[in-house]
């Protein structure tokens, strides 16, 4: 009777998620994404929305300026992960140097007194479609870093007590 191994020994390397995201065309659609909101906003903010705010009610404008302040905030933290990253795509950094790197580059997840929907339902349609997009393009750039800060290199697998009694049975009675 041969002796049966349970166990699953891949001798390929484990492909880590951060490595090869980072390198790949979906990450350079979601930096392209991200870099265009950033220019967008700015431009947005720069013009048309300066003319805007200053149409809206006193309460409004406080709100508008409220929210575009961490429009801005959160379009920052994206930039700066996604060029930290790039720079890990790019051979720049290393995927621990990236992970230092998040010490200054702080994606935060909740924000603090953000404004009611009723509020900004007041601000201008296109304001409000920024705060959209920036808000879904965060929410998935928090997802991608949980799963790249989790890509830790898996430990070699044991082999059974069970097992390693077993073979040294059959090895010495063989």
């Amino acid at each position: 009777m041969g002796v049966m191994d349970v166990m699953f020994r891949d001798e390929q390397p484990t492909v880590r998620f951060g490595e090869t995201f980072v390198a790949s065309e979906g990450f350079k659609l979601l930096f392209r994404e991200g870099m265009t909101l950033v220019e967008e906003t700015a431009a947005y903010l720069d013009g048309p929305g300066r003319d805007e705010s200053r149409l809206l009610a006193r309460h409004a404008a406080l709100t508008y300026a409220s929210e575009s302040m961490r429009l801005t905030t959160r379009l920052m933290q994206i930039a700066s992960w996604l060029l930290v990253q790039r720079a890990v795509s790019e051979g720049e950094l290393s995927l621990s140097e990236a992970a230092e790197e998040k010490t200054r580059v702080r994606l935060t997840t909740a924000e603090t007194n953000e404004a009611t929907p009723v509020l900004v339902a007041e601000l201008p349609l296109s304001l409000q479609a920024l705060i959209g997009q920036s808000k879904r393009l965060h929410a998935r750039i928090l997802h991608l870093d949980r799963l790249i800060s989790d890509d830790r290199p898996t430990p070699e697998p044991r082999v059974s007590p069970v097992f390693a009694q077993h073979d040294m049975l059959r090895v010495a009675f063989g």
